[in-house]
């Protein structure tokens, strides 16, 4: 299966395209990268202790953190490489389970939506559905992400 992908103009999409990012491992250190870049040091992400005690049994990574994680693969697959303009936005997303430091995640994209803007002459509307899932084959992320990808020139 590959996991990189060649960069895709607004016109070469095709809706039910899918792509496979690779896995990562999530590190102590993105658990503390991300709280330091952000600010958040709530407990349950960064105190041990306190996070034994919680509702998951250890420490979790922030929703946000899992998001980014997401959008890192969509982009780590290169088929958006050089071509958007913008990212628009999510009409949904759910993090139905925890992140936990050591686990391996990975993503599957769908392209569900190809629109013309007319707005835009110069560039589209693409809506990616994303899925994460961690190595128990857990979905720990879903969501649809809008780009605005360029056309070919």
């Amino acid at each position: 299966m590959p996991y990189s992908y060649e960069p895709q103009y607004f016109e070469e999409f095709e809706e039910g395209q899918t792509f496979e990012s690779v896995g990562r491992t999530v590190t102590e250190a993105d658990f503390v990268m991300h709280s330091a870049f952000t600010g958040d040091w709530t407990e349950l992400h960064t105190n041990a202790e306190y996070a034994e005690d919680g509702p998951f049994g250890e420490r979790i990574a922030q929703g946000p953190m899992t998001f980014i994680l997401a959008t890192g693969f969509v982009y780590r697959c290169g088929f958006l490489e050089r071509r958007v303009d913008a990212f628009l936005g999510m009409n949904y997303m759910d993090i139905p389970a925890p992140v936990y430091t050591g686990d391996t995640v990975s993503a599957e994209f769908e392209v569900t939506e190809i629109r013309e803007l007319s707005s835009r002459d110069d560039a589209g509307l693409v809506v990616i559905d994303s899925s994460m899932t961690n190595q128990d084959d857990e979905e720990v992320f879903a969501g649809d992400m809008k780009f605005l990808v360029k056309r070919r020139a």
